[in-house]
């Protein structure tokens, strides 16, 4: 049987040269790279070789990296570090309603801790307006969190114009980039971001490891306590062999970003269109335009998402119904809810995410199994009445 992969933002294969780069980190190189023999001073030199590679991808300073176990640490990271090391300023943060869940949550337990969270809503597209974000801060606003692109639904957010006011506001801006580092070109100063959260396994490196970007002179406090690693600000032995898979990652995406854009789009379009042509009351989600290169959402009526899931897998097919963290749920997607979609229409969604390795058959053999699936599913359905 055919097998494909179409989650590629649940998470990547690896990287031929990414794993490679690893294995001598293993067991040759294996020091502890706070260890000042010269073991150590091996690993701390490909940890640091992997913060420049890292650095570079984003437009950051060497210095402004903070190696992490990945996005939902990072997320974590720079909510409670700023939010605690800026409590005498003020306890207000503005998000919005389609974050992900590291955020989400996040703004649940701090609000158990006295700060006050603002949910910015979106459009039918999931885009946040930057005026609201403007008509939200007030004087006691220590953090404004808007993610790059969305997840789900692929939406990229006006980011750059968001910075603006937040910088002219002096209140700090967080961006979770898991979805967009590797994929989209990043200059943190262009953008006006001083917080920027990235996932390893999101741009075909290990998982277990990320970072999050600090701009020099950021107030923050350590997320963990223990060691003096990461300049003090992130105790924990560093996961060598994760970081330098991390930075070869990073180097590759730098010098293939180009190429892999235009692999995507136009296999990502082919499979857009094939799908509304061969699906009545099929629903795009997400931007038209505006949105991630490999990312595909769709509804379609009269069906449950779990089922077409699991019907998908039967023929060879991997996709999800939303973001992987939540996928074990039976609860309609936040996103999709966010932008309108109303619970019984939220219920029938497909994300198709593709990748490096998808080709052409692969979306010919996807249009041609997934609307019998559907067709095959309404008609088990008492709701479906042919369409009309």
């Amino acid at each position: 049987m055919k097998q494909i992969y179409l989650d590629y933002a649940a998470t990547t294969p690896a990287h031929p040269d990414v794993v490679n780069s690893m294995k001598p980190y293993f067991s040759d190189i294996f020091g502890n790279p706070s260890s000042i023999h010269s073991f150590g001073q091996d690993a701390r030199a490909a940890v640091e070789a992997a913060r420049e590679q890292v650095a570079k991808l984003i437009g950051a300073g060497k210095d402004e990296i903070v190696f992490t176990s990945g996005g939902t640490e990072s997320d974590n990271f720079a909510f409670k570090g700023v939010a605690f090391a800026n409590k005498k300023k003020g306890n207000h943060i503005i998000t919005s309603a389609i974050e992900h869940h590291a955020i989400t949550e996040t703004c649940e337990w701090l609000k158990k801790e006295g700060f006050e969270i603002t949910i910015l809503p979106v459009d039918g597209d999931g885009l946040v307006n930057p005026e609201d974000v403007k008509k939200a801060i007030t004087e006691k606003t220590v953090l404004v969190s808007i993610m790059h692109a969305n997840n789900e639904i692929g939406t990229v957010q006006p980011i750059e114009e968001i910075g603006k006011i937040t910088k002219e506001k002096g209140v700090y801006f967080h961006t979770d980039a898991v979805q967009t580092a590797g994929a989209l070109p990043i200059d943190v100063n262009k953008m006006n971001v001083d917080l920027l959260s990235i996932s390893a396994h999101k741009l075909y490196g290990p998982k277990g490891v990320g970072c999050l970007y600090i701009r020099k002179g950021t107030r923050m406090v350590p997320f963990m306590h223990g060691g003096g690693q990461e300049k003090n600000r992130r105790g924990s032995t560093e996961n060598v062999p994760g970081i330098v898979g991390f930075g070869k990652a990073a180097e590759l995406a730098v010098s293939e970003m180009d190429a892999r854009t235009k692999h995507l789009l136009p296999l990502r379009d082919k499979l857009i269109k094939g799908l509304q042509n061969k699906i009545k009351n099929a629903i795009f989600n997400g931007h038209p335009v505006k949105r991630l290169p490999n990312n595909v959402n769709m509804c379609f009526e009269f069906v449950e998402g779990e089922s077409m899931l699991l019907n998908l897998d039967m023929e060879g097919i991997a996709a999800s119904t939303g973001s992987a963290c939540s996928s074990a749920t039976l609860e309609p997607s936040h996103v999709l809810l966010a932008i309108g979609r109303p619970h019984e229409i939220a219920h029938g969604s497909i994300r198709f995410t593709l990748g490096r390795l998808t080709t052409e058959e692969d979306i010919d053999y996807v249009l041609d199994i997934f609307p019998k699936i559907v067709d095959k599913l309404r008609n088990m359905s008492p709701l479906y009445k042919g369409g009309n």
